[in-house]
């Protein structure tokens, strides 16, 4: 990275964005998903939501710079994710793999937003508006809350002990709220609008809905879409919503 522009401390002055990733093939993905549509079209699935988020993302260039954030480890896993640098998320439960992360871009960067591939109907403005929420003096978190009581992206610009990390219990209807309460002590959180991730067959309704009203979709973003429409059975997807 030499050349790149950086502060009186020596941090990238722009911001990182942080994708975690699982590579098909050699981890399993969307496994709630294919209990309805099957192994196949839910590693589709998972594939062109993650293509929709890269090109989100993408877009963002430069005043976010985004990484790949994968499970595995290895030369297949790394030859499947193109386009941006990469870090291994290392071993451990998910609170170990966000810690170190964070922790190693927050240290190069400043700044650092963390999302995952679940929620492909993020528009740029949302990052951008996350980004922002960063500048706030008084704010040094921003929160992303979703549906199911997790989160889709969290953001920071200061360090947080692993402890932190380590003491949310996540996958929880409550996982948010642990993880305000657990930074209450580091400062304050500003807010982002709430999105469903699409974990499973439920979701999809949801998602398909609103990535039909975004006024801006992005290529990646349509091509999803059409495909969702293609393969879903709607009629079985509405018996899964009731």
């Amino acid at each position: 990275m030499a050349g790149m522009a950086r502060d009186a401390q020596g941090k990238d002055m722009t911001a990182a964005l942080a994708i975690f990733v699982k590579t098909p093939g050699l981890s399993p993905v969307k496994t709630r998903l294919a209990a309805t549509l099957g192994t196949d079209d839910a590693t589709r699935f998972y594939r062109l939501a993650a293509a929709a988020t890269a090109a989100v993302a993408q877009s963002c260039q430069p005043p976010l710079t985004p990484y790949w954030a994968i499970a595995e480890a290895g030369p297949v896993a790394s030859a499947a994710w193109h386009d941006f640098a990469q870090l291994e998320q290392g071993e451990g439960d998910l609170g170990e793999r966000l810690a170190r992360i964070y922790a190693a871009l927050q240290a190069r960067h400043g700044r650092v937003l963390l999302i995952g591939a679940d929620a492909p109907q993020l528009t740029p403005a949302m990052l951008l508006a996350a980004l922002a929420a960063l500048h706030d003096t008084d704010k040094p978190f921003v929160l992303g809350e979703a549906s199911d009581g997790g989160f889709w992206l969290f953001g920071g610009r200061v360090p947080i002990p692993s402890t932190v990390w380590l003491g949310v219990r996540y996958s929880q209807p409550d996982t948010a709220m642990q993880l305000r309460s657990a930074l209450a002590a580091y400062g304050h959180l500003a807010t982002l609008p709430m999105l469903t991730d699409a974990d499973n067959a439920a979701d999809l309704p949801v998602l398909i809905q609103v990535l039909a009203s975004l006024p801006n979709i992005m290529p990646a973003q349509r091509t999803l879409y059409d495909w969702l429409l293609a393969v879903t059975d709607h009629a079985l997807l509405e018996r899964t919503s009731a």
